[in-house]
Order: structure tokens, then C-alpha cells, then sequence
């Protein structure tokens, strides 16, 4: 009897501590996030170029390297079921998760074709190889210059004016006017959240929940 106890303990430790698992149809939001059903995922372990960033090519040309990025994540998914394996949290609220299609690592597959780079501060060094494998080769990023996603994301931040805090602590969905006068809003975990600043001079303003943005007339962003 005790050893059954001990058994069914073992098992129920060796469950709760078995990653989650989220598997769907994926729609891509950039080089390396996309979402399956109402779960937005990052993935693990890389980086790749910000839907802003540009590039410059083999002959100096600049690109929307972001752009790119994207559309190689589209192809190695393309359109098939998608299995992940939650590994965190991040501070936007997406499951950071390492990712296959079949057997094809997605992660691994956009480093080698030179589309993300190894994310070192939290993969510690799983993609290296790959990274190393394509710079030797000059795919995708390495055939000409680029900065690494995340110090472009840095001097991003740095060159924008310290974002209006929201009033209270509840109340993080920002309500923002377009450059055509639309009234949208963003919840966190959104593609473009974190570079929206809200200035309430324009009549922009903070949510408490998306209801009350509905019925103060602002649409939900796209994405």
C-alpha cells in the first residue's frame, strides 16, 4: 500500500512538472511570434529582427529585414499543425516556448537560415551552432550588416520619450489615435503595445478592460 502511495506521489510530481504543451494552426506576427487560437507564443532561445528594423543587404542596401524574417517563419510553418512546449512566461504575458512543425525545430531552422540570431541570455547557447553555421555561410542577416534585434530594440527605447504611466495598475490598455484618426486600442501581448505611447494631450487615454474601451468607442487593434 505504501509503495502505491509512493508511486501515485512520484507520478502526480512527474506531471506537474511535465512543460505544458499547446499545438494549432499558427498565424505569424513576426519573426518569431505567432499565435495559436488565443495563446500568443514567442519563441525560445532566438531573436530575429523587429517588424521596424531595416538591414543593409550583401551590396549595402537597406531592407526591411523584419519583413523578411516574418515571411521565413510563414514558410517553415506553411501552414501546417504547429507543438510547443511552454518553457516561461515573458513580462507581455506570451508563452515562450520551443517550437516544432514534425520534427523541425523552429527556432533551430530560422538561425541556420540566418533569419534570427541565438537569443544567448536565455537559450544559453543552444542555437549557437546554427548561428555560427550560417554566418560562416552568409545566409539571410549575415550576407550583409544588421544589429542584433536586441540592441536595436535599446536604442529604439532610448531615442522615444518616457512613456505616460497608466493611472493605476489595473488599467494597462492603452487607447491610441492613428496618424488616421481612428480610435484603436492595445492589450498587452499585442504586436505593437510596447512601442504605443500614450499621449492624453491627443485625447489618448488608458482601459481598465476592453468593455470599457468598446463603449467609449475605440475598436480593438488588428493584432
Amino acid at each position: 500500500m505504501i509503495r502505491r502511495v509512493g508511486l501515485l506521489i512520484l507520478a502526480v510530481g512527474m506531471a506537474a512538472a511535465a512543460p505544458a504543451e499547446l499545438t494549432g494552426f499558427a498565424r505569424v506576427v513576426d519573426g518569431d511570434t505567432f499565435s495559436l487560437s488565443a495563446e500568443r507564443v514567442r519563441l525560445w532561445g532566438v531573436d530575429a529582427p523587429e517588424g521596424r528594423q531595416v538591414c543593409q543587404d550583401a551590396q549595402g542596401r537597406g531592407y526591411a529585414c523584419g519583413d523578411v524574417a516574418r515571411d521565413q517563419l510563414s514558410r517553415l510553418i506553411g501552414g501546417q499543425a504547429v507543438r510547443c512546449e511552454v518553457r516561461d512566461r515573458d513580462p507581455y504575458g506570451r508563452a515562450v516556448s520551443r517550437c516544432w512543425v514534425g520534427s523541425t525545430d523552429l527556432g533551430a531552422a530560422l538561425v541556420r537560415a540566418g533569419w534570427a540570431v541565438d537569443y544567448r541570455a536565455f537559450s544559453r547557447g543552444a542555437y549557437a551552432s546554427a548561428e555560427a553555421d550560417a554566418r560562416q555561410t552568409r545566409r539571410g542577416l549575415w550576407a550583409g550588416r544588421f544589429e542584433t534585434p536586441s540592441s536595436w530594440r535599446a536604442e529604439a527605447r532610448q531615442a522615444q520619450p518616457a512613456p505616460a504611466a497608466p493611472p493605476s495598475a489595473g488599467c494597462v490598455i492603452k487607447g491610441n489615435i492613428n496618424a488616421k484618426g481612428r480610435r484603436i486600442f492595445h492589450v498587452p501581448g499585442q504586436q505593437d503595445y510596447a512601442a504605443t505611447r500614450i499621449d492624453t494631450a491627443r485625447g489618448e487615454r488608458w482601459f481598465c478592460s476592453a468593455a470599457e474601451a468598446i463603449a467609449a468607442g475605440w475598436s480593438a487593434a488588428a493584432r
